[in-house]
């Protein structure tokens, strides 16, 4: 059988805080709120180069595309007045320079360097003209990977995480190293 009793009040019913809180005592603690924030968990996981720990500081942006056959771009290696080695930059469309021989694409041996330098990635960009055409191409750019050192071009340090547009017969070093990294395309016939 029912009782006739008055119900209970909500604050009582539902057992609201029923202890009397004197001016000593401590603030209550509030409970922590759930952090939805992203982690980077799952681009560690991505980015993480198999069979290693390693894990990749950059990765290619949707614009990236390989040059096209017309455009063969070259980096000539020197130190000092002696070249050292040729890349042809026009066969990957991006280039990973660095220490860390596991992942880098082309290896600086300087100990200025960090693991994960620089990288050169062709990227294809589209202008509009003033009447509304649009030219496009695939041309070079740099990127510093927030290296310790830096990298320079053309004697003018680059700004960390900033694609520099580079042009032919631009001139590239790398932290302390005293190697010249000079880009050059052919000469058109």
């Amino acid at each position: 059988m029912r009782s006739k009793a008055p119900l209970p009040s909500q604050q009582d019913a539902f057992g609201g805080n029923t202890a009397v809180i004197k001016p000593d005592d401590p603030p209550p603690v509030e409970k922590q709120k759930p952090n939805y924030a992203p982690t980077g968990a799952l681009a560690r996981e991505t980015n993480t180069v198999s069979g290693t720990s390693t894990v990749l500081k950059y990765n290619e942006p949707p614009e990236a595309r390989l040059p096209p056959a017309s455009a063969a771009w070259r980096m000539y290696v020197f130190k000092g007045e002696q070249e050292l080695e040729k890349l042809d930059l026009h066969t990957r469309s991006c280039w990973l320079f660095g220490r860390e021989r596991a992942v880098v694409d082309v290896p600086i041996e300087h100990p200025s360097c960090s693991k994960q330098h620089a990288v050169i990635q062709f990227r294809f960009t589209e202008k509009k003209g003033e009447f509304g055409d649009r030219k496009g191409g695939v041309k070079p750019y740099i990127i510093d990977l927030d290296s310790a050192n830096g990298t320079m071009l053309n004697g003018e340090k680059v700004e960390g995480r900033r694609y520099m547009e580079l042009r032919s017969g631009d001139v590239l070093k790398f932290g302390e190293s005293t190697r010249d990294y000079v880009l050059l395309l052919p000469p058109k016939l």
